[in-house]
């Protein structure tokens, strides 16, 4: 058996080597595709409903930048926004992890229920009280950094005009 330190140090040389990729550029890899495939799933059910981002930003309390930005791909929202665009557009939020694969999907309230769960969560009222005000602060800071990221990209566009002019 090899010891972790051996393992890291073989990988090291190969990362140096070209052979195989640097953990880092795995992880931020995967980061990228779930942020692109929660976006794409927020897209989907939106669509299914025919709400605009607009519309479904108002439900959700953010705003129709953040949810362009997500639909994009562009961040990876917290559980607690999860939750929230999940009431917003009245579904349910799956996240199946499976080997290496992850696939996320918002699935109607109305649809078939899944086989292996409940339609209703158990204890479903005595976790959301405690987790309440934790759970507005974590939104509160997610969407002011959405909100910052928003306007960074509106004032580097200005100065991308002004530049070229």
């Amino acid at each position: 058996m090899v010891s972790h330190a051996r393992w890291k140090l073989a990988r090291d040389e190969k990362v140096a080597q070209g052979i195989a990729e640097d953990p880092e550029v795995e992880r931020r890899r995967e980061e990228i595709s779930l942020a692109f495939d929660l976006g794409q799933a927020v897209y989907d059910r939106r669509t299914a409903l025919g709400i605009s981002q607009t519309e479904l930003a108002r439900r959700a309390g953010m705003t129709q930048p953040q949810v362009s930005k997500l639909e994009l791909g562009g961040t990876v929202p917290t559980v607690p926004l999860l939750a929230r665009l999940a009431r917003a557009m009245e579904a349910m939020f799956r996240m199946e992890l499976f080997g290496s694969s992850i696939r996320v999907t918002f699935t109607g309230l109305d649809g078939p229920a899944p086989e292996e769960a409940d339609p209703e969560p158990p204890s479903a009222e005595r976790a959301s009280a405690p987790a309440t005000e934790a759970e507005a602060d974590a939104d509160a800071e997610a969407d002011a950094e959405a909100e910052a990221d928003a306007e960074a990209d509106a004032e580097a566009d200005a100065e991308r005009a002004a530049a070229t002019g």
